[in-house]
């Protein structure tokens, strides 16, 4: 199980689990993924920061979506692995 085509989960209640803001950070959490045994699939989204504390600035992650049965175990998967701050709630 890894990576598949968004197209696999078109009769399935998708949910998205985790935004990455790095190449590097999204490549681990790939990793954890798969060696986890998790379908999953990515797009780029964009997502807000700011810059200073005070600055709103956007800024194009990479989100990961799982089968939203999967969801809640996923994400306990990447927080174990110290994948915290990309976490998303229920989209």
């Amino acid at each position: 199980m890894a990576r598949v085509d968004s197209e696999q989960f078109v009769d399935v209640e998708i949910r998205r689990i985790y935004i990455a803001a790095r190449l590097s950070e999204a490549k681990g959490v790939e990793q954890v993924l798969s060696e986890g045994g998790v379908d999953y699939f990515v797009e780029i989204e964009k997502f807000g920061r700011r810059l200073l504390g005070i600055i709103p600035r956007e800024y194009d992650g990479v989100a990961f979506y799982v089968a939203a049965s999967r969801a809640d175990a996923s994400q306990a998967l990447l927080e174990r692995a110290g994948f915290h701050h990309g976490l998303t709630g229920p989209s």
